[in-house]
């Protein structure tokens, strides 16, 4: 606790300026002390500001205070040298746990103040001296204190490692040399720092001139979010107050819907409630005429008995069982399929126009350079998980597996009519729309299938030119044959593609930079065709089938 004091007042009465213990001590304004040459050469750097501030608070004096020596400061810090300020600071030279110790000293030792790579020891000032003024130690390299000098002896030779063998990539002794390492590649190590330090300085080089090309990025960058800060809240605002009004016209009909609900609820609970009186009242009477019939059946005197059995009173008519209509769960489902019909109709039109505004449906071109990828783990950072639309498959397609997988039938399949449903040619989109950076696979089997990306406003009858995948501008497909090589088809050209087939395709789209690959998936990715050009909508991905007995499955990657 003592020491504790001691090295307290060093700090308490130590110049922050100079670190030393205050000499001439001068007490400023804002009642921070210094060396009085130390704040006067402070000082004189301001002079020209015409304000001079403390250089710990930052306080500001004008005009600038006469600065007069502390006498009783001074007293205090003399009577410190005299006891333990001296003492303190002679402790805080020797060494800690994480300090590296001079290995000359005895006892408690000092801090090193340089490690010998020569002598493979750490010195403090007064035993480094000897490298100071003997001339053979002159010629030792000093380093910082290192606790790592153990290192450069070969640990099974027990000699300093000064060879490096580039065959194996390690430094060695010269015992190992003519050893195991006996006609390998090997240099001094000093030659080999010297080519490896010229490599260095190489990439130091080229990693500076990145540096200044990512800042002017980075510049853009800053621009860039800026602007998408903006219109990212003028579009937030106006969606608001389009979803708030939309939500003030939901909640109208929501209110409505429960008005209706509820008065019919009430009149058919009345009307239950009446049927359950009636109930209560004739059964009430019934157990009343079997008490009475019961009680006449245990009667032994049988004058009593017959006298007794005409006075039996009738039945009253029982309530016919046709009146009660009872339908448990079933009274408002009308009520709940239109409310249902209601909401999948606003989830296609919310769909159709894009108004959910999701971040992989609005990514930003960064302007880094973006590289396409070569492994299918690489790839697949980039996997979307889509299905199939119902609405659009042509009615002789079976959809199967969660709507991911679609097979080609010989019987007609049971769809809801729909504008978007394709009724001229056996095909399929997606029911999720593709922007950014996206990929996914096909696992196909049977005859030819069509693998296609496609603009939403592709023809769905008609022509087979108009609707057609690849035979338009509004869709590129890749035609898959197992009995041929791939052929890719757009805008009616067709290019044959070497390579086998494969039963399953990668597709790859990167919607910014107008990219669209297709790949053959096996251990490897080989790549079948790839596609630069500039798409203006956002894309669908399609299936499409020529042969009855043919499928296509989205294969699920997450």
């Amino acid at each position: 606790m003592e020491q504790k004091g001691v090295q307290l007042d060093r700090e308490s009465f130590s110049c922050s300026i100079c670190l030393d213990p205050l000499k001439d001590p001068v007490t400023i304004p804002c009642g921070h002390s210094y060396c009085m040459n130390c704040i006067k050469a402070h000082w004189d750097k301001e002079e020209g500001k015409k304000l001079y501030s403390c250089p710990q608070c930052r306080q500001t004096f004008a005009p600038r205070p006469v600065l007069v020596k502390s006498t009783m400061l001074a007293d205090l810090v003399e009577k410190l040298k005299k006891t333990g300020l001296q003492a303190a600071a002679a402790d805080h030279c020797y060494a800690g746990p994480e300090d590296v110790a001079c290995d000359v000293c005895t006892g408690r030792r000092m801090k090193a103040f340089k490690s010998c790579l020569v002598c493979l020891a750490s010195y403090c000032e007064k035993h480094l001296q000897p490298h100071r003024d003997v001339p053979p130690l002159k010629k030792h390299k000093l380093v910082e204190p290192s606790n790592k000098l153990q290192e450069n002896i070969c640990s099974r030779h027990d000699e300093v490692m000064k060879i490096f063998c580039r065959t194996d990539q390690q430094c060695i002794c010269y015992l190992c040399l003519m050893e195991e390492h006996k006609g390998h590649d090997t240099v001094s190590a000093a030659a080999e720092r010297t080519e490896r330090q010229r490599e260095l300085e190489g990439s130091r080089l080229n990693i500076q001139q990145r540096i200044q090309d990512r800042e002017k990025d980075l510049k853009l960058l800053h621009q860039e979010v800026e602007a998408i800060n903006l219109s990212a809240d003028k579009t937030v605002e106006d969606s608001e107050k389009t979803f708030t009004e939309l939500i003030r016209l939901l909640e109208k009909r929501s209110s409505d819907v429960k008005q209706q609900v509820r008065s019919q609820q009430r009149s058919e609970v009345s009307r239950v409630r009446e049927l359950q009186e009636k109930l209560e009242q004739e059964i009430t009477e019934l157990k009343r005429n079997d008490a009475e019939l019961q009680k006449l059946s245990h009667t032994e005197d049988l004058n009593q008995f017959l006298l007794g059995y005409p006075s039996l009173p009738p039945l009253t008519e029982s309530t016919h069982s046709s009146s009660i209509n009872a339908r448990p769960l079933r009274y408002f489902e009308d009520v709940t399929a239109a409310v249902s019909q209601v909401r999948d109709e606003l989830q296609d039109v919310l769909r159709e126009k894009r108004t959910n505004a999701s971040l992989m449906g609005t990514e930003v071109d960064v302007l880094l350079p973006q590289s396409e990828p070569t492994t299918r783990a690489a790839f697949l950072k980039y996997s979307c998980d889509i299905t199939l639309d119902p609405n659009t498959a042509h009615t002789l397609l079976l959809l199967s597996d969660g709507n991911r997988k679609a097979t080609l039938m010989e019987e007609q399949q049971f769809f809801y009519s729909h504008t978007d449903r394709f009724t001229e040619c056996e095909q399929v989109l997606s029911r999720e729309s593709l922007t950014g950076r996206c990929y996914w696979e096909v696992e196909w089997s049977g005859g030819e299938v069509f693998i296609a990306v496609v603009y939403k406003d592709i023809g769905r009858s008609g022509s087979f030119d108009d609707c057609m995948f690849g035979q338009n501008n509004k869709s590129w497909s890749l035609d898959c044959d197992l009995d041929d090589s791939p052929c890719f088809r757009y805008n009616y050209v067709e290019s044959p593609l070497l390579g086998p087939p494969s039963s399953r395709v990668g597709v790859y789209l990167d919607h910014t930079a107008g990219v669209l690959s297709f790949y053959s998936v096996s251990d490897t990715m080989t790549l079948l065709h790839r596609v630069q050009t500039t798409f203006t909508q956002p894309l669908y991905a399609g299936l499409g089938f020529y042969y009855y007995g043919s499928s296509a499955e989205l294969v699920k990657l997450n």
